[in-house]
């Protein structure tokens, strides 16, 4: 049922991504206009999926029904690849953003769950739980901790029922919780 996602997946988990965080607040602040929000969130979606997809660091379920990009210890950050995709006000705002949260991270290794999400059609079932545990698996298997962040406050009790806890927490550009297991 769960599959590492290659390049054939793409489509169909961002798909179901731009839908299952249609109303999440990190994307929202982002991209907040009704209009342009599927296709920013695609390109902001599909950037994370095309750094990870490779590294086989992604796992899905259904082909996208429930998808977890992880990003490994050892990840280097080249240049995000959204310049182009994204009007530059709207660049500032993920920059900033990323640039507030990056300075909140642990800085020794981790494996950093960076996207967490299912189709509003496939919620309830626990596929994100299973995805999830794919990269939980991976972390263990290195000895290394697990961070994720959220500014989605039904998603901290989520995370915390999953054995996540609040490592920190930023208000500004929104609040937004930083987590590890």
């Amino acid at each position: 049922m769960i599959t590492v996602a290659g390049p054939g997946d793409r489509r169909g988990i961002l798909d179901a991504l731009v839908a299952a965080f249609v109303k999440d607040p990190v994307l929202r602040h982002l991209f907040p206009d009704d209009d342009t929000y599927p296709r920013y969130a695609e390109a902001f979606f599909g950037v994370c999926f095309d750094k990870r997809v490779h590294r086989r660091t992604v796992w899905t379920v259904h082909s996208g029904a429930a998808t977890a990009i992880w990003e490994p210890p050892d990840a280097t950050h080249p240049d995000d690849g959204l310049d182009g995709e994204l009007p530059p006000d709207v660049l500032r705002r993920v920059r900033a953003y990323d640039e507030a949260v990056h300075d909140a991270l642990p800085r020794e290794p981790f494996w950093y769950l960076g996207v967490l999400g299912t189709h509003p059609d496939h919620t309830g079932k626990r596929w994100a739980q299973a995805v999830m545990h794919a990269g939980l698996d991976s972390a263990a298997a290195d000895g290394l901790p697990a961070v994720l962040e959220t500014s989605n406050p039904a998603n901290v009790g989520f995370y915390r029922r999953a054995g996540w806890r609040v490592t920190r927490e930023l208000t500004d550009p929104l609040p937004t919780w930083i987590m590890q297991r």
